[in-house]
Order: structure tokens, then C-alpha cells, then sequence
């Protein structure tokens, strides 16, 4: 346990390393880039840190709570195709104010660290069985209040959601633009409308 000001520290270092680590990736950031953008010293990084890979480790938690952070409310609200399509509106919009940079923090630090790091690759699978579960328990709401068929598969629908964004959000990347992110989120929406009861 941490005091209020190590705590602090300890959030700003992590805090530094994340930007840090989605400008430059992972490889390309070094414990020195870290300490002099969060401003500690290297006694300081490696008393909160051992080692680089747990400072890695911790960016992981610090971006899957950021982006779960963001989404878990929307997702909490999901109780028609309506909402679905504002949530899907609400990540675009989100990603269109960052000009489409950066993609999913989450999707790049598994693209990088997935055949290198064994507990890494561990705790990015657990950031997306989290993120699986809040879109199929959102499903898995409407299902039951009789918005969705019943027999409905809210767990392949839910699977279906999240694969079609991180594709959406891997081109949006590359070319710049919403138009791969919205033609995949609305197309996998329309899916999902198949199986309304309304």
C-alpha cells in the first residue's frame, strides 16, 4: 500500500510510460524516456517498478481501465438498437476527436507484446474477456427484456461486436478516417437487428 503522495507518483509514471508506450510502442520507449516525462528518478521508477516489463504490465491495467473506464456506463445504458447504434456513434466520435490516431491502446500493445511476453499477453486477454463480458451482459440485458428473440446467442453476437471494432478501429488507424469503423460497426448492428423482438 502506497501513501497518497507514492500513490501519486506511481500513477504519474504510469501515466508518462502509457503516452509514451502508444507513441512509440513498447521496444521503442526506455525507463529514461519514462523518468524525465514523469519527472522522478530512476531510484523512484524502480521503487515503484522492479523492471520494465512489470512497468508494462501496469500500462496494460492503466489502458484497460481507461478504455473499460469509458465504455462500462455506455454499456451499462444498452437496452435497445437505438442505444447500441448511440454507443457505436459515441466510440467513433471518441475516435474521430483523436484524428484516428492511435487505434485501440489496448489492440496495440497486444499486437506488439502477444509473442513476446508471455504474462503480458495474459493480461491483455484478461482487458478483452472484461470488455466481452460488459458487451455480452449488455445483450444479455436486452435478451431477457424481451428486445432481443429469445434463444438469441448473446455470447457469438457479443464475440461478433468486439472483433468487428478492433477491425474497424485497426483501418480507421491506417487510412485516417471513420469510414471503415462505421461501415463495420453498423454493418454487425444490422446483424443484431435480425434478432430483435421489437
Amino acid at each position: 500500500m502506497f501513501t497518497r503522495k507514492g500513490q501519486a507518483t506511481r500513477d504519474r509514471i504510469v501515466t508518462a510510460a502509457a503516452e509514451l508506450m502508444i507513441e512509440q510502442g513498447v521496444a521503442g520507449t526506455t525507463t529514461e524516456q519514462v523518468q524525465s516525462a514523469a519527472g522522478v528518478s530512476a531510484s523512484q521508477l524502480y521503487h515503484y517498478f522492479g523492471d520494465k516489463r512489470s512497468l508494462t504490465r501496469a500500462v496494460i491495467q492503466y489502458q484497460i481501465d481507461a478504455i473499460l473506464g469509458f465504455q462500462e456506463p455506455l454499456l451499462a445504458r444498452l437496452d435497445s438498437l437505438d442505444a447500441i447504434r448511440s454507443w457505436a456513434d459515441a466510440f467513433v466520435d471518441a475516435q474521430r476527436s483523436r484524428d484516428f490516431r492511435g487505434g485501440c491502446q489496448l489492440g496495440s500493445l497486444a499486437n506488439e507484446l502477444a509473442e513476446s511476453d508471455t504474462k503480458a499477453r495474459a493480461d491483455v486477454a484478461a482487458g478483452y474477456r472484461r470488455w466481452h463480458r460488459d458487451i455480452r451482459a449488455a445483450l444479455v440485458a436486452m435478451r431477457d427484456a424481451g428486445k432481443l428473440v429469445r434463444g438469441t446467442d448473446v455470447n457469438r453476437l457479443a464475440t461478433t461486436l468486439l472483433t468487428t471494432l478492433q477491425g474497424g478501429l485497426l483501418l480507421a488507424k491506417s487510412l485516417r478516417s471513420s469510414e471503415p469503423l462505421e461501415t463495420a460497426l453498423n454493418t454487425v448492428i444490422d446483424h443484431i437487428a435480425v434478432f430483435s423482438a421489437e
